[in-house]
């Protein structure tokens, strides 16, 4: 029978879950990732994405994160994202709106140090809205 593992996904204002997990499918930069117990060490960029998690429990979860850190050990998986939000309470007119208001500042911008940043916001929400359409 398969292992569980320590699973913590960490966010600047808080820690989002901490579970015995199963396996969890991680956005990398590199490539979607599945962690489960005994994985090699690693540490790896994540990207805009859905992370998806099997808990001990056999519950799932669908979380959308918009970039951060993997930190992968024997021991357990921490994600570190700037942003996570659970895909069961997500509001799609929302991200709707986000994006439309990213572009808006993009278009806006009086420097290209204020373009730069909001266009990595709207490339972020628009890889996040392209995850959640791959996974539905």
């Amino acid at each position: 029978m398969a292992q569980s593992f320590a699973f913590e996904l960490v966010s600047p204002e808080k820690l989002v879950l901490s579970e015995q997990a199963m396996q969890v499918v991680v956005p990398g930069t590199e490539g979607y990732f599945t962690v489960m117990a005994n994985h090699a060490a690693v540490i790896a960029m994540i990207k805009p994405g859905v992370v998806e998690i099997t808990l001990e429990s056999g519950d799932e979860k669908r979380m959308l994160v918009r970039g951060g850190f993997a930190d992968v050990s024997p021991d357990g998986l921490t994600l570190l994202t700037e942003y996570v939000s659970d895909l069961a309470n997500f509001d799609l007119e929302e991200l709707d709106q986000q994006i439309k208001n990213a572009g808006e500042d993009v278009s806006d911008a009086q420097t290209d140090e204020k373009r730069d940043k909001a266009q990595l916001l709207l490339n972020q929400l628009e890889e996040a809205k392209a995850a959640i359409n791959r996974t539905n």
